[in-house]
C-alpha cells in the first residue's frame, strides 16, 4: 500500500464516467480522496474559493457544459493562485490538433478515457505513480499522452 495521499478533483459531466473513475480508484494501492463537479463553472469556482485547498491533481474533461475544460485549463494557467496545479485532460477523443494545443495550454498529461474498467485502473496508477515520483512539471511532449 502506497504512503502517497492524493485529494484528487475529477471535472466531468458524465456520472457513469465519475462513478467508474471513482470505482477504479478504490481498487488501487493509493489513498485518495476524491471530489467531482459537473461543469467548468462549478470547477472554477471551487478552485477560486480557496487557493490554499487546492487538489494535489485535477483530472479535466474537455466537453463539459457552461465552461469547457480547455476554458477552464486556460484560465487556471493564467491564474497566479492555480498555474501550478498539475491538471490531466482526461477525455474521449484523441485529435492531435486538439492535443497539440492542450500542451501548448499547459496541461501536464493528456488521457483517453479507456472503455474498459481494467484499462481504466492502469491509466490513473500510471498517473498516480508519476506525479507521486516526479516533479509533476509538464512532460515532454513525446510522453504527454498516457495510456495509448
Amino acid at each position: 500500500m502506497s504512503t502517497t495521499f492524493f485529494n484528487l478533483l475529477l471535472a466531468d459531466d458524465d456520472t457513469d464516467d465519475c462513478m467508474f473513475f471513482s470505482e477504479a480508484l478504490k481498487e488501487l494501492p493509493f489513498r485518495c480522496t476524491l471530489t467531482t463537479v459537473q461543469d467548468g463553472e462549478h470547477l472554477m469556482n471551487l478552485l477560486n474559493a480557496d487557493a490554499n485547498k487546492l487538489p494535489d491533481i485535477l483530472f479535466l474533461d474537455l466537453n463539459m457544459p457552461r465552461k469547457t475544460g480547455h476554458e477552464c485549463l486556460l484560465e487556471i494557467k493564467l491564474n497566479d493562485y492555480l498555474k501550478e496545479l498539475p491538471v490531466i485532460i482526461y477525455s474521449t477523443s484523441l485529435n492531435s490538433d486538439i492535443v497539440n494545443s492542450l500542451y501548448e495550454s499547459g496541461a501536464n498529461y493528456y488521457v483517453r478515457k479507456p472503455g474498459d474498467f481494467s484499462e481504466l485502473k492502469k491509466v490513473i496508477f500510471e498517473v498516480l505513480t508519476i506525479t507521486s515520483q516526479n516533479d509533476p512539471q509538464q512532460r515532454s511532449k513525446e510522453k504527454f499522452v498516457i495510456g495509448m
